[in-house]
């Protein structure tokens, strides 16, 4: 008798059921990561968008004043849309990264790993799973940014946003968006397999797995050194994703309103202390719930097979 979606040969899974693993673990990692850190992605929101310089304090008094106001449950306002982008959005991303790496012929099946195929690979995968979400990522920033009066829900923004802008208007900067994934993807996903095959090498024989602490230490780096290359870009996007008057219809009208109204620099690196807290612990987890989560949900399904081999054979 066949089990379905596996390989009684070899006892792997098939590609297919590779795939719905990927995006099974994608999904809880980047629901997992998100969640933990939205208050602090809120705050950070709500400083790039606006005039008033960022600073530790006023991030920690935006938090005090969001609890007394509106309630412990406002910290996560927004995090309703960010789950709805984020569950596909991470589970693409990953899953894509895998195929990329695959199509590049990065994923460890033909010996030494190529640097430029690897960062290109993480750059596909993360144009790829923006593109399939971004309305979705406009959706999140418009409801952490606003009042419950204005977007109530997250099928209220896409109705309001239809009407009173028009279908464009879900694309507002996106070419930003992908200028800054590019670097932030190929670099995070770059690091973190760099950092992974030295740690193979270094240590397989010492310690057998891969520990979470470690991957999270590791998509930690990753994070850090992802986001710093790529947060000029994002500070631009969101002022962009957030504009309902007008005031930001380009990339280079974004940059020159910036310049004349803050300064240009410190408008462009506006938060970006606070993306070191954040970043490191979401992308940490990010890739250490992925990478954990695939490989158990593989061992389970192997397993499971193996199992059923076993009874099915005649005596």
């Amino acid at each position: 008798m066949a089990i379905k979606g596996h390989n009684h040969k070899t006892g792997e899974l098939n590609n297919a059921t590779k795939i719905l693993t990927s995006l099974t673990a994608g999904a809880i990692a980047g629901a997992l990561a998100k969640t933990t850190i939205a208050p602090l992605d809120r705050t950070k929101i709500n400083f790039q968008i606006g005039k008033n310089p960022y600073s530790t304090r006023k991030a920690l008094k935006f938090l005090k004043q969001t609890y007394k106001q509106e309630g412990f449950i406002a910290l996560w306002r927004g995090n309703s849309a960010t789950m709805a982008r984020i569950v596909p959005y991470a589970a693409i991303q990953f899953t894509a990264h895998e195929e990329w790496k695959k199509v590049l012929g990065v994923d460890g099946s033909r010996g030494k790993e190529s640097p430029k195929k690897l960062f290109l690979a993480g750059s596909l995968a993360g144009v790829t799973s923006q593109s399939l979400t971004y309305p979705l990522d406009l959706a999140r920033a418009r409801m952490a940014v606003t009042k419950k009066i204005e977007y109530a829900t997250l099928r209220e923004v896409f109705v309001k946003v239809y009407k009173e802008e028009g279908l464009r208007a879900f694309y507002k900067g996106y070419i930003s968006t992908i200028a800054g994934v590019i670097p932030y993807a190929g670099v995070s996903f770059f690091t973190y397999d760099t950092l992974k095959q030295i740690y193979k090498d270094k240590f397989e024989e010492k310690y057998s797995g891969f520990y979470p602490l470690v991957s999270l230490f590791m998509g930690a780096c990753a994070g850090m050194l992802g986001q710093t290359s790529s947060y000029p870009l994002d500070i631009i996007r969101r002022r962009m994703q957030t504009d309902t008057q007008g005031r930001y219809p380009t990339i280079k009208a974004t940059i020159l309103y910036m310049h004349r109204t803050e300064g240009l620099w410190r408008a462009l690196y506006k938060g970006l202390s606070m993306n070191w807290i954040k970043g490191p612990i979401a992308v940490g987890i990010s890739y250490a719930t992925y990478d954990n989560t695939k490989e158990s949900l593989r061992a389970f399904l192997i397993d499971k097979q193996n199992k059923k081999i076993s009874v099915e054979k005649p005596v």
